[in-house]
């Protein structure tokens, strides 16, 4: 999925899908510590979006976070229930073309991109009594 992306859209250098929280879940175009960095740096970007939007804007939704750096562009998207993507792309990448295509992307597979909440472990007594 992520390599087809990245075949129909050349300018893309690398990208992610992950869970929103920052669990990297697959990536195409970097190597896995490169990938897993990437994953963590989305989600914080994501994370902050969500609360601008719930402090500015009434709701916690986040459609698109947009970055340009100095020679790349970052894209991160909601993807499905707890799931987003994010895309590294070159400079000079169109971003309507990058947008487009990771909305197309998304819109095509959304069903199966959800990614379960994390239940929290239970709790376990160290000391047992006799």
């Amino acid at each position: 999925m992520l390599r087809g992306l990245g075949e129909e859209v050349p300018v893309i250098r690398g990208s992610v899908l992950l869970s929103s929280d920052g669990m990297l879940k697959a990536a195409h175009g970097f190597d896995r510590a490169t990938a897993e960095q990437f994953a963590a740096l989305a989600s914080g970007l994501f994370s902050i979006a969500r609360s601008a939007g719930t402090k500015f804007d009434g709701s916690n939704e986040v459609r698109q976070v947009v970055t340009e750096l100095k020679s790349s562009q970052l894209f991160i998207s909601w993807a499905g229930y707890n799931s987003v993507l994010a895309v590294l792309a070159k400079g000079e990448a169109d971003p309507a073309v990058v947008g487009f295509e990771m909305a197309r992307l998304i819109k095509s597979v959304r069903p199966f991109l959800g990614t379960a909440a994390r239940t929290a472990p239970t709790a376990s007594n160290p000391n047992p009594s006799p």
